[in-house]
């Protein structure tokens, strides 16, 4: 399949672009391009492409249903939750598909009379890199401050010694954003993986952590009430449970390390690589008839 669609989300795109399509991505002045990401993909100016160019267009923004080149067939992609959970999502009662990356989303979202499909998240395994060799915390946020408490940026003094990953953390003192295999090693060195968001949609460097190795502590809200078994670490929505919880396994490296093996195991059946590009594949043949 010749697939259209935008440099939005980076890791999701990661994942997205490993299935051996033809992928064009817009690139200035109608898009990011590829952003010095060494995808298997072609950077397109919209001009350059129509209906005998592309077979499916993936839209992420609603601006961009209109910028879509006439005759070519459209899903949107929804990677965010809603404000609350009465919001009427800006597509309810389109003629078309809304897939969701989290059944959370599904279930937050009102998208009215429109068809909506989960499609969870998959995952480009980086591989059992953890060594959890600092006995420190990690977490991964992006634009901490701007986001604030949706994100828990409020809540990582609870954790300390944490080590916060990211684009604009070095607003907050964190160790700013890495190219993903960096970022994989640098994550794999810290003992536990924190994920403090209070209100977002699943966070993929949580799946990454998982990936890994490294065990996890996390807020029980969203998706991640699906993602995080007990078994791979502590999920509570208290939060003086889960500082405890990265404290004993900060203390205890072999704790940390069953844990982790648990976590990576849970993840690669659960969010694997193989599952997500197959139920991409089902629906953009079938949206393509």
């Amino acid at each position: 399949m010749r697939i259209l669609l935008w440099h939005v989300h980076g890791s999701w795109t990661h994942s997205f672009v490993q299935g051996g399509h033809d992928y064009l991505i817009p690139g200035p002045p109608d898009g990011i391009g590829l952003a010095g990401r060494p995808w298997a993909a072609s950077e397109v100016r919209l001009s350059e492409v129509d209906a005998s160019g592309a077979d499916i267009a993936i839209v992420q923004r609603v601006e961009e249903l209109s910028r879509v080149p006439v005759g070519i067939p459209v899903v949107y992609l929804e990677h965010n939750t809603p404000a609350a959970p009465a919001q009427e999502h800006p597509l309810a009662g389109w003629d078309g598909t809304i897939v969701h990356v989290t059944h959370f989303n599904d279930l937050m979202w009102d998208c009215g009379s429109t068809r909506t499909v989960v499609i969870e998240h998959g995952v480009a395994d980086p591989g059992p890199l953890y060594t959890g060799e600092l006995p420190r915390a990690a977490a991964v946020i992006n634009d901490p401050v701007r986001r604030g408490r949706i994100v828990g940026t409020d809540l990582l003094p609870r954790f300390e010694p944490i080590d916060v990953f990211g684009m604009k953390t070095e607003q907050i003192g964190g160790l700013g954003d890495h190219e993903l295999p960096v970022l994989h090693r640098e994550l794999a060195r810290r003992r536990v993986y924190v994920h403090p968001a209070r209100w977002t949609s699943l966070g993929l460097s949580l799946l990454e952590a998982m990936h890994i190795g490294m065990p996890v502590v996390a807020l029980a809200s969203t998706e991640a009430v699906r993602a995080v078994p007990a078994e791979v670490g502590v999920i509570s929505t208290n939060v003086e449970e889960l500082a405890s919880a990265a404290r004993d396994l900060v203390a205890d490296p072999d704790l940390a390390q069953e844990k982790g093996k648990r976590a990576r195991e849970f993840v690669l059946a659960r969010y694997g690589l193989d599952a997500f590009l197959r139920n991409w594949d089902a629906l953009l043949k079938e949206v393509i008839g």
